[in-house]
């Protein structure tokens, strides 16, 4: 077994040597959007693509636009890389795994909690509600997403998002 215990620090040393590749220089133990930039880079993966959604919650990130140390450890043990290409070839594989109906629904309700950026904050806008449709339903139901999105900017009345109802776009693609 590659990852057997008795490798872990082994793993684990290349793990922190590729981040610290990436370390924001004015906050250690962070990797920062600047940095991320690079990241994504490096990846040959948009800023924008949700594979890069889909490592941040492989990592279990908790702020929207960093990785903390602890998060990239967790994340590329989780996915069993040390290295640059090996990260490169796991992302790619990603969005399979991620859209398998097991995982799915948890890595949809992750991405709605990813983008509520200040503390107690319960709702997000509707412009960020129909990127996120786009950006994690998009591949899935191109068509309906495409319509729901269209039928929210259109309409007056609601102009925020709860998690709640964030789940209930979900049920209605699913059924």
């Amino acid at each position: 077994n590659k990852w057997a215990p008795a490798d872990s620090d082994k793993e684990l040393e290349l793990i922190d040597s590729l981040f610290r590749r990436y370390e924001s220089k004015d906050s250690p133990d962070v990797i920062g959007p600047d940095r991320i930039e690079r990241l994504c880079t490096d990846l040959r993966v948009e800023i924008t693509d949700v594979k890069l959604l889909m490592l941040a919650w492989k990592m279990q990130a908790a702020k929207q636009g960093y990785f903390t140390l602890e998060e990239w450890r967790r994340g590329l043990q989780s996915l069993k890389v040390d290295t640059i290409n090996k990260l490169k070839n796991s992302v790619s594989s990603l969005e399979q795994e991620v859209m398998g109906p097991e995982i799915f629904p948890a890595f949809y309700t992750y991405s709605f909690k990813y983008c509520l950026t200040e503390e107690r904050q319960k709702f997000l806008d509707m412009e960020t509600v129909c990127e996120l449709l786009k950006l994690v339903l998009g591949n899935r139901n191109p068509a309906q997403v495409e319509s729901l999105v269209k039928f929210l900017k259109n309409q007056k009345e609601c102009k925020a998002i709860i998690l709640d109802q964030w789940q209930c776009f979900l049920r209605f693609f699913d059924e």
